[in-house]
């Protein structure tokens, strides 16, 4: 291992510590960590967002190639800046409403596709579904609990009717459905959050101390 290679092997050994040590309690080694994170990551979108979006999208193709109609789309977006003087800090509105119009007009119909369409889409039962050929056995028991559960769970959210008989029933059961979602959901991110230390706590005894291969 070169010098070069040693020191920010350190340096990153030193800041992830100073991250741990908040398991004791808040402590400025902790802060300075974070502040660092924080300040580092914000110089590095600043300097992404200069180099790749504003200088090649905007500012190089109004002063160099003559698109003179991107003006409107800088202007649009220096409008964020009023946020930071009080007498028009209300113009900040107009990029913001912009910007959720777009993306809400972009991501609503793939949302749709993606999560509604295809729902429906697995939730019709057809022949095919009970096709051994095509589904086997565990397809065809499969298909019957996606069902289910998506006939209970949404009938849990039926509240036009008090949740007696048959539909206390389908709510109750789309109860255990939902609960069984969160719990794989949360399942999921804890087992996403105990790779991450593993990580770091695999680069700490094996690049840093050298105990671990």
């Amino acid at each position: 291992m070169n010098i070069s290679t040693a020191f920010w092997v350190w340096v990153s050994a030193l800041l992830s510590l100073c991250i741990f040590s908040f398991l004791y309690k808040d402590n400025p080694f902790y802060k300075f960590a974070e502040h660092l994170f924080v300040g580092v990551s914000n110089g590095y979108l600043v300097t992404l967002t200069w180099h790749g979006v504003l200088w090649p999208a905007a500012l190089r193709p109004v002063l160099f190639e003559g698109r003179w109609w991107l003006i409107i789309a800088l202007i649009v977006g220096a409008l964020y800046l009023t946020r930071f003087i009080p007498r028009i800090s209300w113009m900040v509105r107009i990029p913001i409403a912009i910007s959720m119009g777009y993306s809400s007009g972009a991501a609503i119909p793939a949302v749709i596709q993606a999560d509604i369409v295809r729902q429906v889409q697995g939730t019709i039962l057809t022949p095919d579904n009970f096709s051994r050929w095509n589904a086997g056995s565990a397809g065809v028991i499969w298909t019957i609990i996606l069902f289910i559960g998506v006939v209970c769970t949404l009938s849990y959210f039926y509240f036009s009717r008090e949740h007696k008989g048959v539909l206390g029933v389908t709510s109750r059961i789309g109860i255990i459905f939902i609960m069984v979602g969160f719990g794989a959901a949360f399942g999921y991110t804890v087992m996403a959050r105990i790779s991450l230390l593993i990580g770091r706590l695999q680069f700490l005894l094996g690049d840093w101390l050298g105990i671990i291969q």
